[in-house]
């Protein structure tokens, strides 16, 4: 089984000169540490207004800073927002591709929707269309990675003419593609479009079992692909703090994992938020010893309690646990403490055969993934004689008749210190 560490960068009221400046550095080094300890994957949100909960609203930046700290792990969006409100298609595909380039080729490339008004209404994107716009915008945008030139698309959501979207991706065809699953649904929805299941749900090891079974069933029998490559892998999460004495890896993360649970059922599920001044810290602390019994909190105590928490995981076939570390208050040199001491004593057992599962899982699956290619329909490539020439502004401008406003633009163009390429035997062409 695989290891991740898992950031929403939160920071609960009262906030204070330089505490999110401290915030990231101190998850900058975190994730140079656990670069070092041999953990496989550092995963970063997008999220959008949600105070306290997530201050993670640019994460192709934290984790462009990360790549130039680290060596081997992988570097996952978990997730970007994919309804065009959010983010062109476009522009996602450039980023993940120039983020895998000066990675070295270690993006993990999750996607999702979003389901928190505060973000969904900031961005006006209506909430019964999101999951049409996802969809819609992960294919076209896989599409851009590979394609050369992409042929364009008018789809319901966006729309955009023939280009060549650059730079290309390291990993080819592109990096992995994963969702962000919720519920058994969406996990079932990753396993038909063929990629990796994100489970943000704090799921019992004991159930876990019944969503693996689930998607790899529906992965070999129904598999469409959504991109040019299949992405087979569930990862689950859960809370974390370890230390010797389990009181007080109680005492040290067992609050940042319960505020991590409340502060997300503000946003998305029972909370009234009035921006800049509803304070969810001090509303937790009012609540904190009524919340119930969470199954993410099995990652919190000894090293021998962890490792049997993660042995439940693993024999449920599940491919990688990430770590909710980093919740309401907990602290940096806690943290740090943790990771040294999971990686020390617990991870070694459960890294010793992990190439050989992934190598013997993906031999059992090869025949059905490439029945499930036989079953996509590609994107038409164009032919040389199909793709448009684009004509500069500056010709179109010196080209167009001669009006008033033609030659006041093409002087202004002239005087910019540009060259206009004119020929007076040719017709203007239209603009695209």
């Amino acid at each position: 089984m695989k290891f991740g560490i898992f950031y929403e960068h939160q920071l609960p009221r009262p906030w204070k000169e330089g505490d999110e400046l401290k915030l990231f550095q101190d998850a900058l080094d975190q994730v140079e540490l656990a670069d070092r300890l041999g953990i496989d994957h550092a995963w970063e949100v997008e999220h959008h207004f949600l105070e306290e909960y997530s201050h993670s609203s640019a994460p192709e930046v934290f984790l462009a800073a990360c790549s130039q700290r680290t060596k081997t792990i992988r570097l996952g969006h978990g997730i970007v927002l994919m309804p065009p409100g959010y983010n062109h298609p476009a522009r996602v595909a450039e980023r993940i591709a120039t983020l895998d380039l000066v990675s070295g080729g270690r993006v993990e490339f999750g996607t999702g929707e979003s389901s928190a008004l505060l973000e969904l209404g900031g961005y006006r994107v209506p909430v019964e269309k999101k999951r049409e716009m996802w969809r819609e915008s992960v294919e076209q945008c896989l599409n851009m990675m590979v394609m050369n030139p992409y042929p364009g698309f008018k789809g319901q959501y966006f729309e955009m003419p023939c280009r060549n979207i650059v730079p290309k991706p390291v990993q080819k065809p592109h990096p992995p593609v994963w969702v962000a699953c919720s519920n058994r649904e969406t996990i079932k929805l990753a396993a038909r479009l063929g990629i990796g299941a994100l489970t943000f749900a704090f799921v019992d090891p004991a159930e876990a079992k019944q969503w693996v079974d689930d998607y790899y069933r529906i992965l070999k029998e129904e598999c469409v692909p959504i991109g040019h490559a299949v992405n087979p892998n569930i990862c689950m999460v859960t809370g974390f703090s370890v230390h010797r004495n389990g009181e007080e890896a109680r005492r040290r993360g067992l609050d940042g994992f319960k505020f991590f649970g409340y502060a997300l059922g503000h946003h998305y599920i029972f909370g009234e938020h009035k921006p800049g001044r509803t304070d969810i810290w001090k509303a937790f602390e009012g609540v904190k010893e009524q919340l119930p019994y969470n199954a993410g909190a099995g990652g919190i105590g000894t090293p021998d309690e962890m490792r049997a928490h993660m042995r439940k995981f693993a024999d449920s076939g599940v491919d990688q646990v990430a770590f909710i570390q980093q919740g309401g208050r907990n602290k940096h040199e806690h943290i740090c403490e943790a990771l040294e001491l999971f990686a020390n004593d617990v991870m070694p057992e459960f890294k010793a055969n992990e190439a050989a599962r992934q190598k013997k899982k993906m031999e059992e699956l090869a025949p059905y993934i490439e029945k499930a290619f036989s079953r996509k329909e590609r994107m038409k490539e164009l032919a040389d004689d199909e793709i448009p020439n684009v004509i500069a502004l500056g010709r179109q401008i010196t080209q167009q008749p001669a009006t008033p406003e033609a030659q006041a633009a093409a002087r202004r163009f002239s005087e910019a210190g540009a060259v206009p390429l004119t020929d007076p035997t040719k017709k203007a062409p239209a603009a695209e």
